[in-house]
């Protein structure tokens, strides 16, 4: 048996997020298919993780198991591409694993970036790849609000009702604000992440970057860990899994 390790770059905004489910198309479902159909046996993929509808990502990684040895690893990835990539799909890399390896399990950190596009304009070139806020953000509050986040806490508060973690704890390990023209981008670094809980910190500062909330406001919603008192999440569209570090 052979384990291969496949780095997966995507846009969400199609699909009903990476995991197969019984209605839908899924991200997992449709490379699975492929390469089931190149190497001509039922593969099983696993990814390192979910990403919701309309998330995207430059780093999905990914891992399956075959009973026989791709040879060419190049032909290999441009035959996967050209049946992907209508969809928006590429596999960027193809990485021979032992068997020890797990997409998932294996994962040291997860880094996920979101980005908001400041300005009066909507987006054209970056159309649902972005999150479009008129309101220029205060980038000192927000970051302020950031450092709230860091270290391990209960992110109940951050939680989706339909999360599927057994715990509410976890710990940010890195939260970086800066902006990139009229691009905000914010990005996280933890072991693992909750069902919602990156667009629904984004959407908290935002609440702060915009003047809604104070400091104060900002960490009594997070202290409380009551979900009904959270800001909006941020859309789907402007958040990107951009890498898993093993």
């Amino acid at each position: 048996m052979h384990r291969y390790q496949i780095l997966i770059e995507y846009v969400g905004i199609n699909f009903i997020g990476w995991q197969i489910q019984s209605k839908g198309n899924s991200i997992q479902k449709l490379i699975q298919n492929k390469i089931s159909k190149l190497l001509k046996e039922k593969i099983s993929l696993i990814g390192s993780g979910r990403t919701d509808k309309g998330v995207n990502a430059w780093g999905q990684s990914a891992h399956f198991d075959t009973k026989k040895k791709i040879i060419n690893v190049k032909k290999f990835i441009q035959s996967l591409n050209f049946f992907l990539n209508q969809k928006l799909i590429s596999i960027t890399e193809i990485k021979k694993r032992n068997l020890n390896f797990h997409a998932r399990y294996s994962a040291k950190e997860r880094i996920y970036e979101y980005i908001i596009l400041n300005r009066i304009a909507p987006a054209s070139l970056d159309k649902n790849k972005v999150w479009h806020i008129k309101k220029k953000l205060d980038l000192e509050i927000m970051k302020k609000g950031a450092k709230k986040l860091l270290g391990t806490h209960d992110f109940s508060t951050f939680r989706a009702s339909n999360c599927y973690s057994e715990s509410p704890i976890r710990t940010m390990k890195k939260i970086n604000i800066k902006r990139i023209n009229k691009k905000v981008v914010i990005q996280f670094k933890s072991r693992s992440f909750l069902r919602n809980q990156v667009r629904s910190m984004v959407g908290c500062l935002k609440y702060l970057g915009e003047k809604k909330w104070n400091l104060k406001k900002f960490t009594e919603v997070f202290k409380s860990k009551k979900r009904t008192l959270c800001a909006p999440p941020a859309p789907s569209h402007g958040l990107f899994l951009e890498k898993v570090i093993y």
